[in-house]
C-alpha cells in the first residue's frame, strides 16, 4: 500500500536536516519529491508565530507549494512549518504531516513530530527517539563495503573506520586534540595491529588533516583524500569498530546504527543538548569516550529510523483509513 503514497519532503536545504526526512520517507519505502523552501517576509522572521496567510509564505527563490498536496509530508526547520500548515488545511487534513525536530508550536498542529529525547517537547503525536534519523541503511553499507573491498584489501584487521568532523560553532577540534587523536590511533595500529580508514569532513580543516597524515603516514590507515566517491559508506561497512568525534549527531547516530563498537572523541566546548545526547548513549552502552583503547562490547542495535517508520506506517494507515472512507 505504501509504495503508492505520493510523499513530499520540506526543508531549508541543509543537508543534514534533509537527510533526516529522506531517510524516514526512504524507510517507508517511498521516493520522496524533494522540496527547499525560502519563505518572503514577513514569514521568514516571524515563521513559526505568525500564522496567517501562510499560503502565501513560500518565495520565488525556493520549490512552490501548491496543489496537488502530497499523501504525506515530512518536514524540518522553522522555514518548513507555514508550507506544513498551508498543506494540511488546504487539504482539509487529507494531507499527513509529520516535523521532525522540535516546531516550537504546540504539536497539535501536526499529525506526528518526532523530537530527540534531549528536547523536552511530549506529547500523545510525539515520538521521542535517542539519536537522529538518517538514510544509512544495511544494504547501502553492504554494497559500498563491496566496492571498497578492493581498495581497503591491505588493510590488517580489526578495521577502525575514523569518522573526522570539526568546529561547528558549539565545538572546536584544536591541533592538540587531533595530534592525541592521531597518536592513540597509531598506538592502536602497533598494540592491536589495526588498520585505520579515516575520513575528514569539510569542517577539519587543513591544518589539523595535515597533522592526521603527518602522523599516520607509513602505517595501515587510508586517509581520504577528498577525491572520487566519498568512501564514508564503505568505511563504515568494513570497519570492526568505529571512532567518530562528537561534533555531529547524525555521524554519531549513523555509526551506533551499525550495531558495531562505537568511540566517541570529545572535542572543547559543548553545549546542554549535545551533552544529553552523548551522556545518554554513554549511559545505555551503546558509545563509549575513546581513550585509545579497544573493546568489544555488545550494545542494543540504535535504529531510530527503522523504529519512527514502523510507528507512521500504521498512524498513517489509521489516518488514511479514517479520511478514505467514502
Amino acid at each position: 500500500m505504501m509504495q503508492h503514497l505520493t510523499c513530499w519532503v520540506v526543508s531549508d536545504g541543509k543537508p543534514g536536516m534533509e537527510n533526516q526526512c529522506i531517510g524516514l520517507a526512504e524507510a517507508l519505502g517511498l521516493t520522496p519529491v524533494v522540496k527547499r523552501v525560502s519563505l518572503r517576509s514577513p514569514w521568514r522572521q516571524l515563521s513559526p508565530y505568525l500564522r496567517v496567510g501562510n499560503r502565501f509564505a513560500a518565495g520565488p527563490k525556493g520549490d512552490p507549494i501548491e496543489p496537488p498536496w502530497p499523501d504525506l509530508l515530512i518536514a524540518t526547520g522553522r522555514q518548513s512549518i507555514a508550507p506544513s500548515l498551508t498543506a494540511r488545511r488546504q487539504s482539509r487534513g487529507r494531507t499527513f504531516t509529520v516535523q521532525i525536530q522540535d516546531p516550537q508550536i504546540a504539536p497539535r498542529h501536526f499529525d506526528l513530530v518526532v523530537v530527540p529525547r534531549h528536547d523536552r517537547l511530549r506529547g500523545d503525536n510525539v515520538l521521542v527517539t535517542r539519536g537522529a534519523l538518517h538514510r544509512v541503511t544495511p544494504s547501502i553499507l553492504a554494497d559500498a563495503a563491496t566496492r571498497f573491498a578492493p581498495r581497503l584489501a591491505h588493510l590488517p584487521h580489526p578495521r577502525i573506520a575514523v569518522l573526522i568532523g570539526g568546529n561547528n560553532g558549539v565545538y572546536s577540534l584544536t591541533p592538540a586534540i587531533t595530534g592525541a587523536v592521531a597518536e592513540k590511533l597509531a598506538g592502536l595500529t602497533r598494540t592491536h595491529g589495526a588498520g585505520l580508514m579515516v575520513t575528514p569532513s569539510r569542517r577539519t580543516g587543513a591544518d589539523n588533516e595535515a597533522i592526521l597524515r603527518a602522523r599516520l603516514s607509513g602505517l595501515p590507515a587510508e586517509v581520504w583524500d577528498g577525491t572520487g566517491e566519498n568512501p564514508y559508506f564503505g568505511y563504515l561497512g568494513l570497519a570492526d569498530v568505529v571512532v567518530v568525534t562528537c561534533d555531529s549527531v547524525s555521524m554519531t547516530s549513523e555509526a551506533c546504527s551499525t550495531g558495531k563498537p562505537v568511540y566517541v572523541i570529545e572535542l572543547e566546548g559543548g553545549s546542554p543538548k549535545f551533552r544529553a545526547f552523548h551522556e545518554g548513549l554513554y549511559k545505555d552502552g551503546i558509545t563509549r569516550p575513546f581513550d585509545g583503547n579497544l573493546d568489544r562490547w555488545d550494545h542494543p542495535l540504535l535504529d531510530d529510523t527503522r523504529g519512527v517508520a514502523d510507528e507512521l506506517r500504521h498512524r498513517l494507515a489509521v489516518h488514511r483509513a479514517r479520511h478514505h472512507t467514502h
